[in-house]
């Protein structure tokens, strides 16, 4: 069977919201590529975080669906996406972020992450299932060029916004 050349190897990459997330792009890069993730984009974009997201790092991200944004009471994200309310779009978004990047096989069950907003996330785990801050982690390990991101099912609000 002919080898293929170096070129043409596909990249290792995990499927969210219908895309291959690689790691040569960056988080955001990613991130802007999954149907799933369409208003966390929006909010870092309209937090002025993109050009943060895409530094070089590492990051640890935490990434809540468009479902669980959904969740949120109605009209909190579009509340939070209004330019008066930078601060607090911005405390949201940077407490769902820890400096480093922290792979599934460095948590453990009760550890706690200090959050770029300053504040501390909990993990646990339950039955097999991983849960930060509550939400579950649906998918791991998503691998960038500047971090790691997991995809979790609900949004973790901060005490101080």
């Amino acid at each position: 069977m002919p080898v293929k050349p170096e070129a043409e190897k596909e990249e290792p990459y995990v499927l969210v919201g219908g895309a291959k997330m690689v790691p040569s792009k960056d988080i955001v890069d990613n991130a802007m590529g999954s149907a799933d993730h369409t208003t966390l984009v929006a909010a870092v974009k309209a937090a002025g975080l993109v050009e943060t997201l895409k530094g070089d790092g590492p990051f640890t991200v935490f990434a809540p669906t468009n479902a669980a944004f959904d969740k949120l009471p109605k009209g909190t994200v579009e509340n939070l996406l209004k330019p008066e309310n930078k601060g607090k779009l911005t405390s949201v978004l940077t407490y769902h972020v820890v400096p480093g990047a922290i792979k599934s096989g460095d948590l453990k069950n009760g550890q706690t992450l200090k959050t770029v907003q300053g504040e501390n996330l909990m993990i646990t785990e339950k039955d097999g299932k991983w849960f930060v801050n509550g939400a579950q982690i649906t998918i791991a390990d998503v691998i960038s060029s500047n971090g790691v991101t997991y995809v979790i099912d609900a949004v973790v609000l901060p005490k101080k916004m």
